[in-house]
């Protein structure tokens, strides 16, 4: 599994957005600049985090972006499942992925088990809020 630049960008814009709003709308130009990114590349992740409450946006002169929860309420886990899909080391632990015909006498199924246990529990863990302790 690899994590592509728009599941990273979009904790980052998350982790902006925490550390810069103080309630108030961001322009999202104003984080593509702190950030380095592309305002472009921005404006194809923010529409998922839109759809799926994780901010909200505003027209217009003073508008911009905005958390719609506390840091501490934002898990990596749920940001990457947003933009990256399924977490799933293997494509057949993905949600509802077709039962492979070696499913029962699989050898590999545990290690892969563990690892998609691993990784959803690890990112899980980890909140906006400890991004932003972790400076």
């Amino acid at each position: 599994m690899m994590i592509s630049t728009r599941g990273r960008y979009a904790l980052r814009v998350m982790i902006d957005l925490a550390e810069n709003s103080k309630g108030e709308y961001i322009p999202m130009k104003s984080v593509a600049e702190r950030q380095n990114i592309s305002l472009k590349y921005l404006e194809r992740i923010l529409p998922a985090l839109v759809k799926n409450g994780f901010i909200e946006g505003v027209q217009g002169k003073s508008g911009g972006y905005r958390l719609t929860r506390q840091p501490q309420q934002y898990r990596v886990g749920d940001i990457l499942r947003i933009t990256e899909g399924d977490l799933a080391p293997v494509s057949c632990l993905e949600c509802g992925a077709h039962t492979c015909d070696m499913a029962e006498s699989c050898r590999t199924r545990p290690v892969w088990d563990r690892l998609y246990t691993a990784i959803n529990e690890t990112l899980d863990g980890i909140t906006i809020a400890d991004l932003m302790r972790n400076q």
